[in-house]
């Protein structure tokens, strides 16, 4: 029978690749609770005219790339593109503004239907974090010190942080008009993309990937010529925090974003150590979104983190890992010695929380059971034989250096249960 294929551009994540996943997971949740985010969780479907409204018409994610369909029941739905847009609509639909403020975040599987490549796939996953009712530059200031923080404890120092400001609706306005009529004079240079964004968000264009259009695109008119006071100020704020918080930073004119939804900050932490795909962390602020949603006027800002990404950023810095090690490995041989093994290693789980027990499964010879135990990387053996099932013991064997220190608790926290198995079995 022919082998299903996994779907291009979605990825198994194997044991041994896990730990690395669950070493950043574990950092941003103890960090995201240090600076006082709380955890959401929000469909991974939603109506596609969600992501239309929020993302933009025009965008390359809502144009070409969104996995949707429509349900049994005549509904159009969407597998979310990114986070935000959902999280939002959690906010209005569950009668959270109101006034409030929130800090927030969720992690989880994002899909966008692109070429796959390295560092980009068609189901990824992403931390997102969002700040909503917050108005100042103080909270830019501290997302993005919150994400510097993320890179310190992971040891990741081949990034750098780029900012911008977008000013306001209104401000961009003039801008747009002088950028359309730009990049009208030089229609027949722009290509296919460029010239269908030029009718429908012409900032867009600046966003260009394509190496013929680098030329145009750094002559054109620049965004910050043309930001109101109110976003010049905001923007000012911004960068005296930093400074304050020695942040380093370099500011990008031509950094737009590829999403509609943005005004005033925004900003990308970008590396050289993955290729084309230099973006690793991106946001931005988005006052306008929740009442474009339905919602009431309320200011917030937020980013993502792209796992993968991340995760390849650690692969450079570590050999490659083995999958999680065991600390103690349980071998038996017959089968009065197996039960007693069986009580035994639940026994040891129950006293010693944390700590990864493994009993020796399908039988097999000493020999082969120690080769089992090697290989799941145990600190300590726990022999159990008939001889040893008659004598009322077990036998101990250090695997590697130093084990018998490293699990001495673990092994001294179970041995009540030991001794009250074999009083019980009345092999005592």
């Amino acid at each position: 029978m022919q082998m299903i294929a996994p779907i291009r551009g979605m990825n198994d994540v194997l044991p041994n690749e896990i730990a690395r996943w669950q070493r950043l997971e574990s950092v941003a949740r103890e960090l995201l609770h240090a600076y006082g985010y709380d955890e959401m969780r929000v469909p991974i479907v939603e109506q596609t005219d969600l992501f239309k409204r929020a993302i933009g018409e025009y965008t390359d994610v809502v144009e070409k790339e969104m996995y949707s369909f429509e349900d049994k029941g005549g509904e159009r739905l969407t597998l979310r593109p990114e986070a935000t847009a959902g999280l939002v609509r959690a906010v209005i639909s569950n009668g959270m503004l109101r006034g409030a403020r929130h800090k927030l975040w969720c992690v989880g599987p994002m899909f966008r239907h692109e070429k796959p490549q390295k560092g980009r796939f068609r189901q990824f996953h992403q931390i997102d974090v969002e700040a909503i009712g917050f108005a100042g530059p103080d909270i830019d200031a501290e997302l993005i010190a919150l994400s510097a923080s993320f890179w310190r404890r992971l040891n990741i120092d081949r990034v750098r942080l780029q900012i911008n400001s977008l000013g306001t609706a209104e401000s961009r306005r003039e801008y747009r008009a002088q950028l359309t009529e730009y990049f009208r004079a030089h229609y027949d240079v722009l290509d296919e993309d460029s010239r269908r964004r030029l009718e429908g968000n012409p900032l867009r264009i600046l966003d260009s990937k394509n190496p013929e259009l680098q030329s145009l695109i750094v002559s054109a008119p620049s965004l910050p010529d043309y930001l109101d006071e109110e976003s010049r100020d905001h923007f000012a704020g911004l960068c005296d925090r930093l400074q304050a918080l020695d942040i380093s930073y370099e500011i990008n004119p031509r950094l737009v974003r590829g999403l509609d939804y943005y005004s005033r900050t925004v900003f990308e932490w970008v590396t050289d150590a993955l290729g084309a795909q230099d973006a690793v962390c991106s946001g931005g602020r988005y006052d306008g979104l929740i009442s474009q949603l339905g919602g009431e006027a309320t200011p917030a800002i937020g980013f993502a983190m792209g796992v993968e990404r991340v995760v390849a950023l650690l692969e450079q810095q570590t050999a490659e890992a083995d999958g999680p090690a065991a600390d103690v490995y349980l071998i038996a041989q017959g089968e009065a010695a197996q039960r007693a093994a069986l009580v035994l290693a639940e026994s040891i789980r129950e006293h010693s929380p944390g700590r990864r027990i493994e009993l020796n499964l399908g039988g097999g010879n000493f020999k082969a059971q120690f080769r089992r135990a090697d290989r799941s990387g145990a600190a300590l053996a726990v022999v159990i034989g008939e001889d040893e099932l008659s004598r009322g013991v077990v036998q101990i064997k250090p695997l590697r250096e130093g084990a018998g220190e490293t699990c001495e608790q673990t092994l001294a926290t179970a041995a009540a249960s030991v001794a009250q198995w074999f009083k019980n079995s009345g092999q005592s």
